[in-house]
């Protein structure tokens, strides 16, 4: 009620009686006209943009009724001083916090982490205790401390990408630079730069790069026109690439690139092995050149998920054997044997056994010389290679291990990575996964014995034994050179040697690997 109508005599004399109404009444005094723009902004109503209003003297009331519930706020840190140093210390030590971390994405986690924590810590204080804290405040400036060192932090990492990529694009030529920049998606770039600035690069006075196949850690690949053969025709030329300056590195390799273009010289003399048509060295690097082989790797013929009939393998085994025959018998192992070294030559059909890994085994020679043995540059494939030739130490018997796993990949459709292995002998489980007679199926395990005395030691036993159970199963079978290999879907003959045609021999060129 308003004063002039406590004061008016009627009201007072009568249901007022005379002030007495107000005894044991708390009795509020303020102003309540709208024209006195007597309102303030609660904070339990409406929005920060939109509070709720409330008059003077409803807020005095709202006091009044909090302390007569015995549920008064206080501020949790009365002093101003107090106040102030207490969120110095949060925000600083969330700062610090946040910052122990290098990593972007834990930063971010720490910083909602500790805001979460402050704010249902404050929360909880006041509704069971009555006592607010700093929230504001401290939210803001943890938030900014977090933002700032992402910035930082960002801006830094870009920084450094860029003083490296800047280095490696400096020093892109070096052997050890590019065996990173090969195992980097994001700095593949680098890579292709290079190719853009070696295509048309005259070797040896002679050979123009038309095309970089690929680039290793010590080596790399390339398509070039021989310029002093009529038509400018088409070759391979492997570069090897020394880690090293030093002139008596040099020499030792010199000699030994020398010993190994020696053999792949007699081994070139075989149709199904790439023929070796020069080789030199120009600017302390050495080149390999060798024919360049039309057709698709044997991996193309062996999608995942799609075996090929046992009559199909067998031949493949049959005719690889005998190429490795021939390779064995130079004293030379190959150690790469795998699908994708392995041409099917679109001229005659017959598979070329490509990407001896020369250059590497020149590499790792070299190395060794020089008491470097604790590094040696890996040569296979993993699945394809045994474990002894993972430790370095290869042998004849190696070679029979991979092509007997090529052998299985065909059969099963799957990549020896896909295989389980025996968890006592180490031996690959395969069989239940094939459609196979149980005399292959007995040659291929020998082939891929864990322990390798207990494999064939070389093509030739390989090959032996091989003919002569063909020869005791099939005796009435004779190769048929008209057998298509394309139609997975036939009945699988066991024992039937079979070479492959292929339906548009021009409709895939795939150039060997470096």
């Amino acid at each position: 009620m308003s004063f002039w109508h406590v004061l008016d005599p009627e009201n007072w004399n009568s249901y007022l009686q005379q002030g007495r109404y107000f005894k044991d009444k708390i009795v509020i005094v303020g102003a309540t006209a709208a024209s006195l723009q007597d309102f303030h902004g609660a904070p339990f109503a409406g929005s920060w943009l939109y509070p709720q209003q409330m008059s003077g003297v409803e807020i005095q009331a709202n006091a009044i009724a909090t302390l007569l519930n015995n549920r008064a706020i206080a501020q949790g840190i009365p002093n101003t001083n107090t106040c102030s140093l207490f969120v110095l210390l949060l925000v600083g030590g969330s700062a610090f916090l946040i910052r122990r971390s290098k990593r972007t994405a834990i930063q971010c986690a720490s910083t909602a982490g500790i805001m979460i924590f402050w704010v249902s810590l404050s929360y909880f204080s006041f509704i069971y205790g009555g006592l607010y804290f700093p929230v504001a405040v401290p939210l803001v400036a943890i938030s900014l401390a977090s933002f700032s060192y992402l910035g930082t932090g960002v801006a830094s990492e870009r920084l450094r990408k860029r003083s490296l990529h800047r280095s490696l694009e400096r020093y892109a030529s070096s052997p050890i630079v590019q065996e990173i920049i090969s195992q980097q998606d994001d700095l593949q770039y680098l890579l292709e730069q290079r190719e853009l600035a070696t295509i048309g690069k005259l070797l040896g006075g002679r050979y123009k790069i038309v095309r970089v196949l690929g680039a290793g850690g010590f080596s790399e690949t390339y398509v070039a026109e021989d310029r002093q053969r009529p038509g400018s025709p088409l070759c391979v030329v492997k570069q090897l690439k020394l880690a090293s300056n030093n002139p008596k590195h040099f020499q030792l390799a010199r000699r030994l690139f020398q010993l190994e273009a020696e053999t792949l010289e007699k081994l070139g003399t075989h149709d199904q092995i790439p023929q070796l048509l020069a080789y030199f060295d120009e600017g302390e690097e050495f080149y390999l050149v060798q024919e360049l082989v039309i057709g698709h790797p044997l991996s193309q013929e062996i999608p995942p998920g799609r075996p090929m009939p046992e009559s199909t393998v067998v031949t493949i085994i049959h005719e690889l054997l005998q190429t490795l025959e021939f390779v064995h018998s130079h004293g030379v192992i190959h150690r790469d044997i795998k699908p994708s070294n392995i041409i099917r030559r679109h001229s005659d059909n017959k598979l070329v056994l490509i990407d001896f890994g020369a250059v590497k085994e020149v590499s790792n020679q070299l190395l060794d010389q020089e008491g470097q043995s604790s590094f040696t540059i890996g040569i296979g494939t993993q699945g394809y290679a045994p474990s002894e030739q993972c430790a370095g130490r290869v042998r004849y018997s190696s070679d029979i291990y991979a092509l007997g796993m090529t052998g299985i990949r065909a059969l099963t459709g799957l990549s020896p990575h896909e295989l389980q292995l025996d968890v006592n002998t180490g031996e690959t489980l395969w069989m239940d996964k094939a459609q196979v007679s149980h005399e292959f199926a007995t040659f291929l395990c020998k082939m891929v014995r864990h322990d390798f005395t207990k494999r064939y030691q070389s093509a030739l036993e390989a090959l032996s034994d091989f003919e002569q159970l063909v020869n005791l199963h099939t005796s009435s079978l004779k190769i048929d050179d008209n057998l298509p290999t394309d139609d997975y879907d036939s009945p699988t003959t066991p024992w039937g040697i079979a070479t492959t045609e292929i339906a548009d021999p021009n409709s895939t060129i795939v150039l060997p690997p470096q």
